[in-house]
């Protein structure tokens, strides 16, 4: 919500869906009349290891002034049999090698935590990954 003048925002959604899952972004930015200058910018990302999950992305934008920047991308994608097989080339299990990708996938949000968050949330990832996959 940008309520007053040259406020900025970053919206920043990831998702990993595997297994089946599915995951929806839906989210609401709202500029309000006299918030003049504001800026925002709403980034949503979807990684889907296996070729059965699915991901969408809904946003909900409401603009009510005229001297904004708004820009939206989403991105999603699966992870690539080369992808896979290169690592595997190095050393690395099919699992292993599928857990290095989303590691890398969630390393922009990973990076902004205190390091025993990031920590904690990489084992849960591995935790929630280990033979559901393959």
């Amino acid at each position: 919500m940008h309520l007053a003048p040259d406020t900025h925002s970053n919206v920043i959604s990831k998702s990993i869906s595997f297994g089946g899952g599915i995951s929806t972004y839906r989210g609401l930015l709202k500029i309000v009349k006299g918030a003049k200058g504001s800026v925002s910018h709403v980034q949503c990302d979807a990684l889907m290891p296996d070729n059965i999950s699915h991901a969408n992305t809904v946003p909900y934008i409401k603009v009510n002034e005229e001297d904004v920047t708004l820009g939206h991308e989403a991105k999603v994608g699966r992870i690539s049999e080369e992808e896979i097989f290169y690592l595997m080339s190095r050393g690395l299990t099919v699992e292993e090698a599928i857990n290095l990708v989303v590691q890398g996938f969630m390393e922009p949000v990973t990076k902004l935590l205190p390091l025993e968050y990031a920590v904690e949330l990489n084992k849960l990832i591995t935790m929630e990954m280990a033979g559901s996959l393959g």
